[in-house]
């Protein structure tokens, strides 16, 4: 029987570069970038040379904004929740009512959804699916609503 041993992470100096910061938050440099760039990240001491320094509490703030991506909030969300999360003042009702309008949202984006899924299995239920050029789903496509906004 053979064991294995675990490789201990290396010891982090703080601060350091944008690709180190990104790999331990768990999101690439160009969202890291992106992120400062809508200010959800606080801009970030340089080096003399102009390289980003990011500290602890920089890669906590990218871990949480990742993690609220991963919920699939809103940036205009994330900055909310951010605010609240840095504010030790907070109710914790105002958290509540930004994820409950989130769950509300999602509610309707899954209602919204279901109901292509059901149109497009209808679609298909009714196409044949064989060599004949005839087919309903293209007749649907190609056919003018009512409901259609011009582009």
């Amino acid at each position: 029987m053979t064991t294995k041993h675990a490789i201990a992470p290396q010891p982090v100096h703080w601060p350091v570069a944008i690709g180190v910061a990104a790999e331990r938050a768990g999101v690439s440099a160009r969202m890291v970038r992106h992120y400062e760039s809508l200010g959800l990240l606080p801009e970030v001491a340089r080096t003399d040379s102009g390289y980003r320094q990011y500290g602890e509490a920089d890669v906590h703030t990218l871990r949480f904004i990742r993690r609220s991506r991963d919920l699939g909030f809103s940036m205009e969300e994330i900055a909310t929740l951010l605010s609240l999360w840095k504010d030790k003042e907070r109710a914790s009702a105002q958290v509540k009512k930004v994820a409950q309008t989130h769950i509300e949202n999602l509610e309707e984006r899954i209602a919204a959804m279901q109901a292509i899924k059901r149109s497009l299995q209808s679609l298909v239920h009714c196409c044949h699916g064989d060599d004949r050029p005839d087919c309903p789903i293209l007749d649907d496509l190609a056919s003018v609503s009512e409901t259609a906004h011009p582009h």
